[in-house]
């Protein structure tokens, strides 16, 4: 009942926000933050909800309606709850009804591929949560060129993945498959590469990883802030959250194969990401390339072969998620102020804007990996596994990009916050008590996340050892322990 009403709930809910008037767009956003609340409360109390199951399709394989908790998707249900909360309350404009409804749509569609056990139903759930996206950039760039590159890029991956999993499907007898331990697949290697390609191809789009990734900055862009911070803090894990639950359980010697090639695709993504950060004016178009950065770090984890980085990744799934959320959500109540994102027109807003400008600073440190804030305890877990596994030069290849994180959220933050004055730069409020309800949630999270490592700790231990069998090296017994040893130092 929980992981259905998790599901359907905010769908409906969606679409019965249309019978608000468009005028009253503020009914509709506290309505949203409200379905967002209570899929919060409602995880979080029935963390152990018993899975709904229900076949819908015997021929030519079994699927089935199937949707339940599992160590790495519980987190991520909280974490959209808490970024879709946020982003609802932040949604302001003639809009707001329009966005408030397609923000609950793409909530359900998530919560739907994060929850589904079948890989038939995560198919179509991943299809699903392309429209409401789609939608609101169709109406926000100038020219929608964003939107139909979103579109095509997405339809491209979705198509490939549609075909891996009837493939699969035919092959195994079931798509009923995403956590069961005791499902023994038996895929012929020629197949089984196939298979693998396809998933991979969505996996990397939706990611997104370089060479894959051209959509994204556009997109993120073009989305109304609420919007770029659920798509960058969640929608992007989709991909990295398939390698986990499917590839690794279920085709481990094509993993194996792509490992090389995978480790190369992360390398690139976190430098070529760190650099176009550096390089870029746009402030949303900072995030969004720090993300691309960031998540060719935690590829690199996936396909690590190490227990201590994939601990690493399933913490810094969530922190990353954490962080990229608040940051896009100030940047929106910067934008809303200033009407530019642009580092050159915008300046000394810390002086007038105390608020803000606190906002902005944990987003940025977190986002940086400082100590204390939910981010450094993934880059400390991934880097150890990364070296203890071997991979030194992909390990180095993060360092640097770590060291250029700083120099990149540290430029954003002076040229916003403490650059010269800009002539006619308005003066506005500072943040709004409801702007402030929209961050407070994230900005506890990491900032308790980093405080108490244990958390995390305790986070990744359970999400090891539910795909260890195929997806370490070392015993996950000793993967809390390790990870303890390794923030404790």
């Amino acid at each position: 009942m929980t992981v259905t009403a998790l599901v359907l709930g905010p769908v409906v809910v969606g679409f019965l926000l249309y019978a608000i008037p468009r005028a009253n767009g503020n009914a509709a956003r506290l309505a949203a933050a409200a379905v967002a609340a209570l899929s919060f409360v409602l995880a979080l109390a029935d963390a152990h909800a018993p899975d709904a199951s229900l076949r819908w399709l015997s021929r030519p394989f079994e699927a089935y309606f199937h949707l339940g908790f599992g160590p790495v998707s519980y987190w991520i249900v909280l974490l959209l709850s808490l970024c879709t909360f946020g982003g609802a309350l932040a949604l302001e404009g003639p809009r707001a009804r329009d966005l408030a409804a397609q923000l609950l749509i793409l909530q359900g569609a998530m919560n739907g591929v994060f929850l589904t056990k079948d890989l038939l139903l995560f198919a179509l759930f991943w299809d699903l949560m392309l429209i409401p996206v789609f939608l609101v950039l169709i109406e926000s760039g100038p020219y929608a060129r964003a939107a139909w590159k979103y579109l095509i890029y997405n339809l491209a991956g979705g198509l490939a993945l549609l075909l891996a999993t009837a493939a699969f499907g035919v092959l195994a007898g079931t798509t009923d498959v995403i956590g069961n331990p005791s499902a023994h697949v038996a895929i012929g290697i020629s197949w089984g590469l196939w298979i693998f390609a396809g998933f991979a191809l969505a996996f990397l789009i939706k990611t997104p990883v370089f060479p894959f990734h051209t959509w994204m900055p556009d997109t993120y862009a073009d989305l109304p802030a609420p919007f770029a911070a659920v798509v960058s803090a969640v929608q992007s894990k989709a991909g990295l959250y398939g390698f986990l639950v499917i590839g690794i359980p279920f085709l481990a010697p094509e993993m194996a194969r792509a490992q090389p090639i995978m480790m190369v695709l992360g390398s690139i993504a976190l430098i070529y990401g760190a650099l176009a950060a550096l390089s870029e004016r746009d402030a949303k178009r900072i995030v969004a390339y720090s993300s691309l950065s960031h998540l060719g770090l935690i590829l690199l984890a996936v396909f690590s072969g190490s227990s201590l980085a994939f601990a690493g990744a399933v913490v810094y799934i969530v922190a990353h998620g954490l962080f990229s959320a608040a940051l896009f959500l100030t940047l929106g109540a910067v934008e809303l102020r200033e009407e530019t994102r642009d580092l050159a027109r915008l300046g000394g807003l810390g002086a007038r804007n105390p608020k803000l400008a606190g906002a902005l600073t944990l987003g940025a440190l977190a986002a940086l990996g400082l100590p204390g804030l939910a981010g450094f305890s993934g880059e400390i877990l991934i880097l150890t596994g990364l070296f203890k596994a071997g991979f030194t030069w992909p390990a180095i290849v993060a360092l640097v990009a770590i060291v250029l994180a700083s120099a990149y959220m540290l430029r954003m933050f002076q040229a916003i916050m403490h650059g010269p004055d800009v002539p006619d730069l308005p003066e506005r409020r500072d943040l709004t008590w409801i702007e402030g309800l929209a961050l407070a949630p994230l900005v506890a999270a990491f900032v308790y996340l980093g405080v108490y490592p244990a958390q995390v700790i305790a986070l990744a231990a359970d999400a090891a050892r539910a795909a260890a069998p195929a997806a370490v090296t070392s015993s996950t017994n000793t993967t809390a322990e390790q990870s303890r040893a390794v923030v404790v130092r």
